[in-house]
């Protein structure tokens, strides 16, 4: 099969939209006021999203010798083999009991990556933070900006409540799948099947820079004791850490083997820049990488 060019990386892909400064501070705020809701509850700082860890693993990336040029972009321009963690996590930003399904994440730290950075950053650690789901829920940021006004407010509240609405939510998300539709939104707010983060593939939903072209990414698991638990429910009945005690007894003297996959941008059209609720599949595999407990 013959592809067409990935198009090159220019300033111009990206197109502000009206207001975007002062929606990007209004986040800030919001952010802060789940922050600060938080610390009060807890007695300690915890992260704004995704405050809910499951599982640190360690491991290895392997990047291949033989990727093609479009490829071989920043970290991926040279061969060889880097130490990384990798953070399973929930996407609230409280932490909730398990029974509240909503869309897991996945944040890898690599470790030893030499090169340019960006102004004012220092250190040798490259990050990617991705979900499992290939699109975001809305299209803008002034969209998410109102999404996360509506979250902010619920959140460290009426767990029993949102138990409750979490497995009506998951019936209606079930439903939905039933006849070929997916609803991001409806999964973030507890509606999300709730299974095994291992057998996951994760996605960056939104593009970046790659290099000299521009890209998504994602993770996806590809050892047979990772694969076979793809789809699997967990029952987090009566279990308030569910999902780390599964992960913690799967990964118990084991290893899994993950690929990472790059999607270059071939058209600004069918793959556009500043529409994250587009979904294409394919992509590259530039690396991968096996970790353990």
């Amino acid at each position: 099969m013959m592809f067409a060019s990935p198009v090159r990386f220019h300033p111009d892909v990206e197109v502000k939209e009206p207001n975007e400064a002062e929606t990007v501070e209004s986040l800030k705020q919001v952010f802060d006021t789940i922050l600060e809701t938080t610390a009060r509850e807890y007695g300690h700082s915890v992260r704004s999203v995704h405050a809910k860890a499951h599982a640190i693993l360690q491991g290895e990336l392997s990047i291949s010798d033989d990727l093609t040029p479009e490829v071989a972009q920043g970290m991926f321009a040279r061969p060889g083999k880097h130490k990384l963690l990798m953070r399973i996590s929930t996407n609230a930003g409280d932490i909730l009991p398990d029974a509240i399904s909503l869309p897991r994440g996945i944040a890898l730290k690599v470790l030893g990556v030499e090169g340019e950075r960006l102004p004012g950053a220092e250190g040798t650690t490259q990050d990617f933070v991705m979900v499992n789901g290939p699109v975001f829920q809305t299209r803008t940021a002034e969209q998410f900006l109102g999404n996360l006004k509506l979250l902010a407010r619920t959140t460290d509240r009426l767990e029993g409540t949102k138990e409750a609405l979490s497995s009506v939510l998951r019936g209606v998300n079930t439903a939905l799948e039933a006849v070929g539709i997916e609803s991001p939104k409806i999964q973030a707010l507890g509606g999300a099947p709730n299974v095994d983060p291992l057998g996951e593939t994760y996605h960056s939903v939104t593009p970046f820079r790659f290099g000299d072209y521009i890209a998504k990414f994602c993770l996806a698991p590809i050892s047979p004791g990772l694969t076979a638990l793809t789809g699997n429910k967990i029952d987090a009945r009566g279990r308030e850490d569910a999902i780390r005690e599964t992960v913690r007894d799967e990964m118990r003297g084991n290893r899994g083997r993950w690929e990472f996959r790059v999607q270059l941008c071939r058209d600004l059209e069918k793959q556009p820049v500043e529409d994250p609720t587009v979904n294409v599949n394919g992509g590259a595999k530039p690396g991968r990488w096996a970790a353990q407990k």
